[in-house]
């Protein structure tokens, strides 16, 4: 078995983040920085610009701008920041992390639609026009890139072109896929897109990120309902003061994540992870279908981040036996999060290849000890 980084960590990270990293971006970490210095707010900046070239052909028309927190932390303060006091919200939904975005539009406060096409299907498109065309009142569209419930990749080109053509303002949930899966946020018209350190970028979780339309951006001050989520507040502080932060930033998580752009470039850039991460997902499901797993979703639906699998037919399986057999093993997995369905979910993304996916395979045909045929360990 590789054992790579188990030397170092005890197991290999298969979730859609915190995720399995390189030493090297660990080592960064190793070294205290000042936050008023501009030898730290150079990084900042320079990070800043990389996100955006890394979204777009065109980056004279958006901005970057950091978020301390997770990256629900940025995802809020998207929310909270961009939809005007008197805005209302439309929210596609088939998923965890969609009714999220509703939850957390209510809580601040703000006027909320829901569309929900339930946990494995697609988002209504032509619900989503009629709804457009019926209410006028609905100022901003939202949406959840990877869909990382089920690994369901949403069609935010088409979309998008649903939205721009009802002159709505267009905001992307794409924590679980920027980095990870090609796009051009221009030519797919999105006015904000959020992720965050701990994904496909493969750095550490501390911090999320959004990057905005600058002409669109413009029109938020003073909409924040939150001093700490005050998103435009902190991008102007970026803007106007060197990248300096509004408050004490996680400076060892910003350092890791300027090294994994780094490594992000020496890869290959966003194409060559993208197809790796394909061939990882590739290598999973057609092992785990020779396995016996029966894949939750349809290929044509699925991400190449996160894959749900039905429970084995069988009585005697439990998924926290499976689950203790397999982390003894070095390889760490999620548990399912289907609402009516028995599922666990297996991640691909991160310092993963296609070896260790087959590593993994060999792990879990070891570890299924509901098999007669197969020895327990």
């Amino acid at each position: 078995m590789n054992m790579k980084d188990i030397t170092n960590n005890p197991y290999f990270l298969l979730t859609p983040g915190p995720l399995t990293t390189t030493e090297t971006v660990k080592l960064a970490m190793m070294k205290d920085w000042c936050t008023w210095d501009d030898d730290y707010n150079n990084i900042v900046q320079d990070i800043r610009g990389q996100l955006v070239r890394i979204a777009t052909k065109n980056p004279e028309k958006y901005s970057a701008v950091l978020m301390q927190g997770s990256g629900s932390f940025t995802v809020e303060s998207v929310i909270g920041t961009t939809i005007p006091r008197d805005g209302k919200l439309l929210v596609l939904v088939n998923g965890a992390y969609g009714q999220r975005i509703v939850k957390t539009a209510k809580t601040i406060g703000i006027d909320t639609v829901v569309i929900d096409t339930g946990e494995v299907d697609p988002p209504d498109l032509k619900k989503l026009d009629e709804t457009l065309t019926a209410d006028q009142d609905i100022t901003h569209v939202a949406i959840v890139h990877c869909e990382t419930t089920t690994g369901i990749l949403n069609p935010i080109d088409e979309v998008s072109k649903v939205v721009k053509r009802h002159n709505r303002v267009f905001f992307v949930d794409a924590m679980s896929s920027f980095g990870g899966i090609e796009m051009d946020i221009d030519e797919l018209n999105i006015d904000y897109i959020v992720s965050s350190a701990n994904k496909c970028i493969q750095g550490v979780p501390g911090f999320g990120f959004a990057i905005v339309k600058t002409e669109e951006f413009e029109k938020c001050a003073g909409n924040a309902r939150s001093l700490s989520l005050d998103l435009y507040d902190q991008w102007k502080t970026m803007e106007e003061n060197n990248g300096k932060w509004r408050f004490t930033s996680p400076t060892h998580v910003v350092r890791a994540f300027a090294q994994a752009l780094k490594e992000l470039d020496e890869e290959g850039g966003v194409a060559k992870r993208a197809a790796r991460y394909r061939e990882n997902q590739r290598t999973l499901v057609d092992g785990m279908e020779e396995l016996n797993f029966k894949p939750l979703l349809p290929r044509e639906l699925q991400s190449p981040i996160i894959t749900p699998f039905y429970y084995p037919d069988s009585e005697e399986f439990a998924f926290q036996t499976f689950y203790d057999k397999l982390k003894e093993k070095g390889f760490v997995i999620y548990p399912g999060k289907v609402t009516n369905l028995n599922t666990f979910r297996i991640g691909n993304i991160g310092d993963i290849y296609p070896d260790d996916i087959r590593d993994l395979l060999t792990a879990i045909e070891e570890s299924s000890y509901w098999l007669k045929s197969v020895p327990e360990n």
